[in-house]
C-alpha cells in the first residue's frame, strides 16, 4: 500500500495550496503551460511547502515525457542515459531534487542540454539558490519561491485526508494539535493524520489520541501562528536588542525545531550585521560555534550554540558596516558614479600627464593622498563610525584622522 502522502499527491495545479503566484489563475507557472511555451526553472522553499508536488504537476499537465534524478544519491551514468533518451522528444523535463547538490562533473555534462532545449530543468531545492546553486546553472533557469504555508492552507489538506480516510477531527483543538506539530510541512502533516486513522478504533479522532500517537513535544506557537521564521526572527531581534533571556528562549524553540542548518546561518548573518565592528572577533566565534553544533548534533549542539547566543546577545552592538555597503549598494543601483580613476587600473599609461599610482606603504602612516572614487562620487562617504565599543572607537579615530589629512591637503 502506497503511503497517503503519495496517494493524495495533486496531478493538477487547482488542487495545490498556497502557492498562487506560481500555479494559481494568474500564476506564472499555470500561464506557462496555458502558452505551451516551457522553459527551465527552480523552485525553492521549506521542506513540505509543494516543492515535488508542482514539479510532478507540471510534469503531467504538460503530457511531455519526465525523469527524476536526485544531485544528491545519482551518478552521471544515470544522467546520460536520460538524456540519450531526450535526444529521441522534442522535449524532455527533468526533475532534479536537490539541486544544490549537484557536482561539478555533472553540470558540465547537463549545461549544453539544457542550453538548447532538448532538456528542460526544473531543480528542487530547500536552500536560497542564490547562495547555493553554481551560477552557470541559475543563468539558464528562471527561480521562484514557495510561499511559507498559512493555517487555513493546512486545514484544507486536514479536510481532504480527513475525506479520503472517511474520518473527523473530535474539535478545533485537535486541528491546532496537528497543525502545530507538522512544523508547517503538508507531507509530515499527512502522514500524522494517516497514522492517527490505523490507529484509532472509530472513526473520530480526539487529542489525547493524537498527543499519545505523535508522541512529538508541541512547540508553542502563539495565537497569531508565528512560525519557524518568525521564531528565528525574534531571536535576531533579541540579540539585536540585547536581550539574552528572549534571545535563550527562542534559541530553545528553535532547537526543538531540529533545524541546525537555518538556524546557524542566522546566528551569522546576526554576528555580521548587527555586532560587526563592535566586536569584529565575534564572526569567527559564531562560525566556530556553529561548525561544533553541527559536528555534535542535537541535543549537545544546545551546548555551544547557548554559550555564543550568550555572548551576541551581551556583545555591544554596531550596524555601521551594514548601513555603510547598503548607501553603497544604493548608489550602484541607481546608477550612480563612473569609471575607475585611471591610476587604480592595472594598466600601464605612458602618458607623461597621467596622475601615477602611489603606492600607500611608501609614505608615513601607509596614506597618502590621491583619488580613489570615480569623480562624480569623489566626496561621498558611506561609513559613519560608531562609539560602540573601544574597538570601533579606534576604527573611529583613523577614520577621522585620515579626513583631516585629506583636508589639510586640499
Amino acid at each position: 500500500m502506497k503511503p497517503l502522502a503519495f496517494s493524495m499527491r495533486p496531478t493538477h495545479y487547482d488542487l495545490i495550496v498556497g502557492q498562487d503566484h506560481l500555479v494559481g489563475p494568474n500564476g506564472v507557472l499555470r500561464k506557462m503551460l496555458e502558452n505551451n511555451h516551457l522553459f527551465s526553472f527552480i523552485l525553492y522553499g521549506d521542506a513540505g511547502c509543494g516543492k515535488t508536488t508542482i514539479a510532478e504537476a507540471t510534469c503531467k499537465m504538460s503530457g511531455i515525457p519526465s525523469h527524476r534524478f536526485n544531485a544528491s544519491t545519482d551518478n552521471k551514468e544515470i544522467l546520460k542515459q536520460i538524456v540519450n533518451d531526450a535526444r529521441f522528444n522534442d522535449q524532455t523535463i527533468l526533475v532534479v531534487d536537490e539541486i544544490h547538490r549537484m557536482k561539478k562533473d555533472i553540470q558540465d555534462f547537463l549545461l549544453p542540454y539544457v542550453e538548447n532545449g532538448t532538456v528542460i530543468m526544473i531543480g528542487l531545492t530547500t536552500v536560497n539558490p542564490y547562495h547555493s546553486v553554481n551560477p552557470a546553472i541559475r543563468s539558464r533557469c528562471h527561480i521562484y519561491k514557495l510561499n511559507e504555508l498559512k493555517k487555513e492552507n493546512l486545514i484544507t489538506i486536514i479536510n481532504r485526508a480527513c475525506e479520503y480516510l472517511n474520518i473527523k477531527l473530535q474539535n478545533e483543538n485537535v486541528v491546532d494539535y496537528l497543525v502545530n506539530v507538522s512544523g508547517f510541512e503538508i507531507r509530515s502533516l499527512i502522514n500524522n493524520i494517516e497514522t492517527l486513522a490505523y490507529i484509532s478504533k472509530d472513526q473520530e479522532i480526539t487529542l489525547e489520541l493524537a498527543e499519545s500517537a505523535i508522541q512529538k513535544a508541541n512547540i508553542n506557537f502563539d495565537k497569531n501562528q508565528d512560525n519557524y521564521y518568525d521564531t528565528l526572527s525574534g531571536l535576531h531581534k533579541s540579540i539585536r536588542g540585547s536581550d539574552v533571556n528572549a534571545a535563550l528562549y527562542y534559541l530553545a524553540k528553535l532547537i526543538a525545531a531540529d533545524d541546525l542548518q537555518s538556524l546557524c546561518r542566522r546566528l551569522l548573518c546576526i554576528a555580521y550585521e548587527d555586532i560587526s565592528l563592535a566586536n569584529p572577533s565575534i564572526g569567527p566565534k559564531v562560525k566556530a560555534a556553529c561548525d561544533a553544533a553541527r559536528e555534535l548534533g542535537n541535543p549537545e549542539a544546545r551546548l555551544p550554540l547557548a554559550t555564543i547566543v550568550i555572548e551576541m546577545a551581551l556583545s555591544p552592538k554596531s550596524n555601521s558596516a551594514y548601513l555603510a555597503l547598503s548607501k553603497a549598494i544604493e548608489d550602484v543601483e541607481n546608477g550612480r558614479g563612473g569609471p575607475l580613476p585611471l591610476h587604480l587600473k592595472n594598466l600601464p599609461s605612458f602618458d607623461p600627464k597621467q596622475t601615477p599610482y602611489k603606492y600607500p606603504h611608501d609614505f608615513p602612516n601607509a596614506w597618502v593622498n590621491q583619488q580613489y572614487l570615480p569623480d562624480n562620487l569623489v566626496d561621498r562617504e558611506y561609513y559613519e563610525p560608531k562609539d560602540s565599543s573601544k574597538i570601533e572607537s579606534a576604527f573611529k579615530e583613523r577614520y577621522l584622522q585620515i579626513k583631516k589629512w585629506k583636508n589639510e591637503r586640499k
